[in-house]
């Protein structure tokens, strides 16, 4: 498994992350994994080389993140864990350290290695509140609490509302894949300007690019809420799974590996984060971390890309 170097952190950030949203009951994924295959997950995430654990508050009303602490265990403090404050909380410090601690009781751990804000909404839509909450962040990180700040879905005009603010952040944490690639551009210019890197969610569209495409796979309200699963996109996107699939069959790897190495390559990425409760998934996806798409293939992967979305803007 890469891995990667991240200003203040003492431990490699692996290429691939393991999501923990999926190991605990939500309304995204319903009561999807049971305590023991949310504890076999994480071993297997172990296993595979990943270090790095992606959990939030908000994902099963804290349920993911004491999960991930007891199924880490002993290993809690050898690995990266990145967690997530839903932003509806009072844009005080106070508050923000009660959520912090709250994160912190629920993984039974003294600090969280990089400490999210879940999504801008309509909190943070003024430069005064952008500012309040640079001021915030800098203060968990200053306590100890948090080795490093994020944000979580933060797109080119939230991030010039922090202005001069915005480098106080390390991460941004955003959707991207093949089919998804709305946060290239201004967004993208923003973040490497100020030195902020990607961390990828959704890199295989929800499982469309692994091939999740059966009945049973559909059923995930996460899925069927996704414009990518409905039309005209499902169909749209079809010669781009089509491609995935060749060039998997190519390299003898499976199509969840080389949506993920394409994400992989791209610019500015750091990782790209991938849950599941199943541990032959989870082992399948870790050979990612290893693979490198030829120039041919991202070339393939690339055209094909560009011809779903010229035709997904036209339909």
């Amino acid at each position: 498994m890469r891995t990667v170097s991240v200003k203040g952190l003492d431990i490699p950030w692996s290429v691939i992350t393991f999501g923990c949203w999926q190991i605990a009951p939500s309304g995204g994924w319903g009561d999807y994994a049971t305590p023991e295959e949310a504890d076999a997950s994480v071993k297997a995430a172990l296993d595979g080389g990943i270090t790095a654990f992606d959990t939030a508050e908000g994902y099963g009303d804290g349920e993911s993140e004491r999960r991930l602490g007891k199924a880490l265990g002993s290993k809690k403090n050898d690995v990266l864990i990145i967690s997530k404050i839903w932003p509806d909380a009072d844009l005080t410090r106070p508050a923000y350290e009660e959520r912090l601690d709250g994160t912190l009781k629920a993984l039974d751990r003294d600090y969280v290695d990089v400490y999210l804000v879940h999504w801008p909404g309509t909190f943070f839509n003024s430069p005064e509140k952008s500012r309040k909450l640079c001021e915030i962040m800098q203060a968990l990180k200053d306590s100890g609490k948090a080795r490093t700040v994020g944000l979580s879905n933060f797109d080119s005009t939230d991030l010039q509302l922090l202005g001069d603010r915005a480098g106080t952040f390390t991460i941004n944490q955003i959707p991207y894949n093949l089919l998804q690639r709305e946060y290239e551009g201004r967004t993208l210019d923003a973040c490497k300007q100020n030195k902020i890197g990607y961390m990828i969610y959704s890199p295989t569209a929800r499982g469309l690019l692994a091939g999740r495409t059966d009945a049973a796979a559909r059923k995930a309200p996460t899925r069927r809420e996704y414009y990518l699963y409905q039309e005209p996109y499902f169909s749209n996107s079809k010669p781009v799974r089509e491609e995935v699939e060749a060039i998997a069959q190519e390299l003898n790897t499976a199509p969840v590996n080389v949506s993920l190495a394409w994400v992989l390559a791209q610019d500015n990425v750091v990782t790209a984060v991938v849950g599941s409760k199943k541990s032959e998934q989870i082992r399948e996806f870790a050979q990612a971390g290893d693979l490198i798409l030829s120039p041919g293939h991202m070339q393939r992967l690339m055209e094909a890309s560009g011809r779903f979305h010229a035709a997904s803007k036209i339909a």
